[in-house]
C-alpha cells in the first residue's frame, strides 16, 4: 500500500510557474513508477508526465519542453516543475504510484491538487 499527498496547486497566470509535490508514504517508494494525471471538466483523466524506478522520462506531447517531472527517492517524493502555463492546463492533477507484481499491475493516486490558470 501507498499513501500519496499532492501539493502545490494553485492560480497562476499564463506564463507563469508552479510545481506540484507529491509525497509518498507506506510502502518502498524507489519500487514503484510514478506519475502525474489530470483531468479537466467534461474530459477524461490524461498522463502528464511519467519517471521510471530507475528515471526514464515520458511526458505527452502537450507539455513537453514546458514540463518536468522528477523524483527524489531519498524523500520519498515526486515533483511536476511546470513552466509557461497555458490556460488549457487548467485541470486537477493527480500523482499516481504504480507497480506490477508477478502480473497484476497495482495503481495508487493521490486525492488530486488544483491548477488553474488565468489571468
Amino acid at each position: 500500500q501507498v499513501q500519496l499527498v499532492e501539493s502545490g496547486g494553485g492560480l497562476v497566470q499564463p506564463g507563469g510557474s508552479l510545481r506540484l509535490s507529491c509525497a509518498a508514504s507506506g510502502s518502498i517508494f524507489s519500487f514503484y513508477a510514478m506519475g502525474w494525471y489530470r483531468q479537466a471538466p467534461g474530459k477524461q483523466r490524461e498522463l502528464v508526465a511519467a519517471i521510471t524506478s530507475g528515471g526514464s522520462t515520458n511526458y505527452a506531447d502537450s507539455v513537453k519542453g514546458r514540463f518536468t517531472i522528477s523524483r527524489d527517492n531519498a524523500k520519498n517524493t515526486v515533483y511536476l516543475q511546470m513552466n509557461s502555463l497555458k490556460p488549457e492546463d487548467t485541470a486537477v492533477y493527480y500523482c499516481n504510484a504504480r507497480t506490477i507484481v508477478v502480473v497484476t499491475q497495482y495503481d495508487y493516486w493521490g486525492q488530486g491538487t488544483q491548477v488553474t490558470v488565468s489571468s
